[in-house]
């Protein structure tokens, strides 16, 4: 009887718990999808480069060696974009404004590609998108916690999910055009056989974005260039079109076509009736606190006031850098293992043919977006600390494994596997959780980005050199150091907000007691 009841207990808390997220949902549709297609042309964008890259090498006559300064100068300045998305983010008009331009700059720049004839041409063109894409990383992020805050986990989970989705789907529509052999049709002999299978695995190794010992390849830099990579960039502006349209909709509709408008926008207008009704005194200060009044975004110091500084306890800038260092390891991780598990795969002792070895890249991503997909409704049923520490611990498990059994070639396959699902949900949980410790001001979202592009910059170069100077297992061996060291962040910052949360109790209790007193003054 009793098991009973518990059960139809809990079907009617999901069933609520359901209803009010599609209650939620429903009236932040048009903001919710337009974070989410801003989120998909960012992983369109991510996984484009490395298929097509010795087709853009043909088009440049690069070098090998000097295609690689593509991969970089995206990266870094995907850095740097994730770093000052948080000061475009100073007013609701000023952030959708910077969408809809870095949306639409991906599909321009996308459709300039093909007439770059030069490496410092197409250097600064990739350098661009990494600007866009850094952008929008973080203003989406930032504006989807603003949104739907103590619900935001199972929309971050979604917005993610976009990611892996558009890196999914983009090498699929550039390789119908992909060159079956050496693009450039000089009059000397190459040093190696224009095969196709060279031409795959050269793909996969330049996945790494760091090309090592690789000189005996000499492609040609001088002749005909014969290619069509041209239409698969040109297709991918006209699929990511519709992103930078929806945005310029959502503007007019919340009436901030000008940037950082001084009038205020209609944001979630049906929002009022979600929850208790309110005056329309309440509906107006609501109204300018949420949109009048959002420069606590744009850095860490504007959430606490400068003249407040002293005031603020140290665990709140240790929230800060935990909270970014868990994300350091976590996307150093994801950045580290597709660029280079395919070079372990074809190393010794693993040794698996070029075209195997291929796949591990795609199942890893495949991997990334299901479990995103899977957290979805996981969000919503298991706190974000809970989520975090089953994966953090899966984390260490799978590469743990990997580095035991690591002659096996199906296990490689396995643990690739697991390794993506486990991974997959760290990042949106990281954010959903340390935004919920600070009570929604905004400033970790900025942090927490800007940290993670930074080790998954930082932690591809370190792997790359040592892979370089130690060989192919010490790949396993980073893997393995990286994923203990984010887990013991991991347990510092549950330590922190462990002091925080004492820190915040001890100081709100002076004024419950004074308050207690007044009453009570006010009674007699």
């Amino acid at each position: 009887m009793n098991s009973r009841l518990l059960d139809r207990n809990c079907n009617i808390v999901l069933k609520v718990v359901d209803e009010r997220l599609w209650a939620l949902f429903r009236s932040r549709w048009q903001h919710t999808l337009t974070y989410w297609s801003g989120f998909f042309s960012f992983g369109l964008c991510l996984a484009l480069l490395g298929p097509t890259v010795l087709d853009l090498r043909c088009q440049t006559q690069a070098s090998l060696q000097g295609i690689t300064l593509v991969f970089f100068s995206q990266q870094f300045c995907l850095f740097v974009g994730s770093s000052v998305g948080g000061f475009f983010s100073k007013s609701y008009a000023c952030s959708l404004s910077s969408l809809a331009v870095s949306t639409f700059t991906i599909s321009a720049v996308f459709a300039f590609i093909p007439i770059c004839r030069n490496l410092p041409m197409l250097a600064v063109a990739m350098a661009i998108t990494g600007l866009a894409m850094g952008v929008i990383d973080t203003i989406s992020n930032l504006q989807l916690v603003k949104l739907y805050q103590k619900d935001s986990t199972v929309f971050l989970q979604a917005l993610h999910f976009f990611v892996g989705l558009g890196a999914l789907l983009s090498p699929l529509i550039a390789d119908p055009f992909l060159s079956d052999t050496d693009c450039v049709l000089g009059n000397s002999t190459s040093n190696f056989t224009n095969s196709s299978s060279t031409l795959r695995h050269m793909r996969n190794k330049l996945a790494g974005r760091h090309v090592y010992n690789e000189s005996h390849f000499q492609f040609q830099t001088e002749g005909e260039v014969v290619t069509r990579v041209s239409y698969a960039f040109w297709i991918m502006a006209l699929i990511n079109l519709p992103v930078p349209i929806a945005v310029l909709v959502l503007m007019y509709r919340e009436r901030v076509l000008t940037c950082c408008s001084e009038s205020s926008p209609l944001l979630l207008d049906g929002d009022r009736q979600l929850g208790t009704p309110r005056s329309a005194s309440e509906q107006v200060d609501l109204t300018s606190q949420e949109h009048l009044e959002p420069a606590g975004h744009a850095n860490m110091l504007n959430c606490c006031h400068l003249s407040k500084l002293r005031e603020v306890p140290l665990s709140f800038f240790g929230l800060h850098i935990f909270g970014g260092m868990v994300l350091f390891f976590s996307d150093g991780i994801v950045g580290s293992y597709t660029g280079f598990v395919y070079t372990y795969a074809v190393a010794s002792p693993m040794n698996l043919p070029h075209k195997m070895a291929g796949y591990l890249t795609s199942v890893f991503w495949a991997s990334i977006t299901v479990g995103r997909l899977a957290s979805i409704p996981l969000s919503y049923r298991i706190k974000p600390v809970r989520l975090l520490t089953f994966n953090q611990v899966g984390v260490i498990i799978t590469l743990f494994l990997l580095l035991i059994l690591y002659t096996s070639s199906v296990f490689l396959f396995v643990g690739t596997s697991f390794l993506g699902l486990f991974i997959s949900s760290i990042y949106p949980c990281m954010l959903a959780f340390t935004e919920d410790i600070l009570d929604y001001k905004g400033c970790a979202t900025t942090v927490l980005v800007t940290c993670a592009g930074m080790g998954e910059m930082l932690l591809q170069l370190l792997v790359g050199s040592v892979i370089n100077s130690h060989g192919s297992y010490s790949f396993l061996l980073c893997g393995m150091i990286f994923g203990v060291m984010g887990f013991a962040v991991f347990l510092g910052l549950l330590l922190v907000h462990h002091i925080h949360k004492t820190h915040s109790r001890a100081a709100a209790s002076p004024v419950s007691v004074v308050e207690k007193s007044e009453a009570n003054g006010a009674n007699h």
